[in-house]
């Protein structure tokens, strides 16, 4: 069972809180023109689950913001997320950040 996903989107950040799986992207992916506006950063710390779906989902991201020549960065990426991205030899296509979620004050 998903717990849902939601976001928040403030150009120039994006934050993903959730599950980003197959079950929850669908939103993410139909608003995705929309989401990506103005926005170079995507924060994925508040995510509690990413599967293989979403993760294709992240790299389609980075890949469209790449064609309208924006440079989508990738902040708060956790261990599992990490893992993940290293399973699928991605690094390259989607680098994730080796630093510790930004914390708002």
């Amino acid at each position: 069972m998903s717990d849902g996903l939601r976001w928040e989107c403030q150009p120039p950040l994006l934050t993903l809180h959730g599950c980003l799986d197959r079950e929850t992207l669908l939103p993410v992916w139909d608003a995705r023109k929309s989401l990506l506006a103005g926005v170079t950063r995507l924060d994925v710390s508040g995510l509690e689950r990413v599967d293989s779906s979403g993760l294709a989902l992240l790299v389609h991201l980075r890949q469209e913001a790449s064609q309208q020549g924006v440079s989508l960065t990738l902040e708060g990426t956790t261990d599992r997320l990490r893992t993940l991205i290293a399973l699928y030899n991605l690094q390259d296509i989607i680098p994730a950040d080796i630093s510790a979620p930004a914390v708002s004050q």
